[in-house]
């Protein structure tokens, strides 16, 4: 079964320079292309090490960690650290019968990053939808850190 990942798709993420990612993200989610559907989505707090080493103190209220479309037939994990990959979404993997994890996103210069990086060395199958991933500083960065994931995880894994 192939999996359709979608990465901290919420408020905090959306810029002027992510600001078309609403659109092409809806699009994806109902282009019924995957079996399977699960978004993640990141609540910092003031116990996390993003907020006391990193400094950064966004996704702390629930305005800002609301996902911008309809999630409702959804599973949607919460998680406070960069890694999606964690003993819920590793059993959501193993009960649903996964095959292959497409990842769509934000930021590809973070939480996509480790997350693929995390599942490509535990052996699972792992595509980045390079049209479907975001980074909320510059699509120039975004370009960069493909590049990179493409040397990493195999460049007919980035597609």
């Amino acid at each position: 079964m192939n999996l359709l990942l979608i990465i901290d798709f919420q408020n905090e993420n959306i810029n002027e320079v992510t600001s078309k990612s609403v659109k092409e993200l809806n699009k994806l989610i109902n282009s019924n292309k995957y079996e399977d559907i699960l978004f993640t989505r990141f609540v910092n707090s003031k116990d996390n090490p993003v907020y006391n080493i990193a400094k950064w103190h966004g996704c702390m209220d629930e305005e800002s960690i609301k996902i911008p479309v309809d999630t409702g037939k959804y599973k949607v994990l919460d998680k406070g650290t960069y890694t999606a990959y964690n003993d819920e979404l590793l059993s959501y993997i193993k009960e649903h019968n996964i095959n292959n994890i497409y990842i769509a996103g934000f930021d590809v210069d973070c939480c996509v990053f480790v997350t693929a990086m995390n599942l490509f060395e535990n052996n699972y199958n792992t595509y980045i939808l390079k049209d479907y991933v975001y980074s909320c500083v510059s699509e120039d960065l975004k370009l960069e850190v493909l590049d990179i994931l493409g040397r990493c995880i195999g460049e007919d894994h980035i597609i």
